[in-house]
């Protein structure tokens, strides 16, 4: 359940999986809810749903930070460069910057007029932060910039995985898929 020295814990596994699949399936989502006219019958539907699992995202994401708080971070593959190591990190951390930043911006787009977000008609998230000047469109803006961003960042994320798997021939993709290291 928990991460070790050479491995990640199957709790860690699942958070970094759901997260990543989540941020992918609300991508496409909101890439194509922003063409919807008026006479779509997603028009209404295809928002609140992202917004829905957008706001439950955060709870997750929140779980994410506080399971990765007080959890140990294994120990770099052996025969990783120092430069590995480095982009790792400022990789790892940059996605989870952005995430949370896009979960912030998400929240603050559809309360930018004082109505809370209602998730899946469970209980309603209130709004909060209603002054900002111009609020929705530049917390819009914001959101749909950094969208793009962690796309990015995290597809280049997989490739170093990829390349760690197939010309390494390393452990990092292993451990992240839960799988037991080749040399032990």
């Amino acid at each position: 359940m928990f991460n070790t020295i050479d491995r990640f814990g199957l709790v860690a596994i699942i958070l970094h999986w759901v997260i990543a699949l989540t941020i992918f399936g609300l991508f496409v989502v909101g890439w194509y809810m922003i063409d919807l006219t008026y006479y779509d019958k997603l028009k209404y539907t295809l928002p609140a749903f992202h917004k829905s699992i957008g706001m439950l995202l955060i709870l997750v994401f929140g779980f994410w930070v506080i399971w990765k708080l007080i959890n140990l971070t294994p120990e770099p593959v052996e025969g990783s460069t120092r430069f590995e190591i480095i982009a790792s990190k400022l990789a790892h951390l940059g996605l989870a910057g952005l995430i949370a930043i896009i979960l912030l911006t998400g929240y603050l787009i559809p309360t930018a007029k004082g109505m809370g977000i209602s998730v899946f008609g469970w209980f309603e998230v209130p709004a909060t932060i209603t002054s900002i000047p111009q609020q929705e469109d530049i917390t819009g803006l914001i959101h749909k910039y950094l969208a793009y961003t962690i796309i990015g960042l995290a597809l280049l994320h997989a490739a170093a995985a990829l390349k760690h798997h197939f010309i390494n021939k390393d452990d990092t993709l292993r451990r992240m898929l839960g799988r037991v290291s080749r040399n032990k």
